[in-house]
């Protein structure tokens, strides 16, 4: 692993503070199934409903993500931190495997969906744009579905936490 510049590294310690929610974003068609782990995601307007979610190009599920042209966003519960470190690629699971260990079902057009997750937002990638390390996809949503119970998964200080409605746990 190469050394990051003093500007790289303080940007990374700088956003290690920024907590932000952890979703599993899952894709399935043509290219095959898949799914990451990923906090870069983000509301850009709610009309129409968008989101933007950030990849890494050196990933190699970049490539299935733009082939396949959808994804689902699934926002976990405090509950689904083993998933989390799964997709993740903490655990060395393998990806058929990640998808067998918990409570998946295929949504009309075969996005997988996750079971408890505190929200499942499907759609459409309708731009890419190449930004640094990362392509940057913004997501036209077509289904929303949002669980009104659970505690939220964070990431915040290089670790997961949890956020109660009752405040940070």
């Amino acid at each position: 692993m190469s050394q990051l510049d003093p500007k790289q590294q303080a940007f990374r310690d700088a956003m290690a503070h920024m907590s932000a929610a952890v979703s599993v974003v899952t894709s399935a068609g043509a290219a095959g199934r898949c799914g990451i782990t990923a906090t870069a995601v983000c509301s850009v307007t709610d009309s129409p409903p968008t989101l933007l979610v950030c990849i890494n190009r050196g990933s190699a599920l970049n490539a299935v993500f733009k082939a396949n042209g959808q994804l689902c966003v699934n926002l976990l519960s405090a509950a689904q931190e083993e998933t989390a470190r799964h997709f993740a690629g903490m655990t060395g699971v393998a990806m058929d495997e990640r998808f067998a260990r918990d409570a998946w079902r295929a949504a009309p057009g075969g996005l997988p969906l996750l079971d408890g997750a505190l929200a499942n937002l499907q759609g459409r990638i309708v731009e890419v744009q190449e930004v640094g390390s990362h392509s940057v996809l913004l997501v036209e949503l077509d289904d929303i579905r949002v669980r009104e119970e659970g505690d939220s998964l964070v990431y915040f200080s290089r670790a997961f936490r949890v956020v109660s409605r009752e405040g940070v746990a």
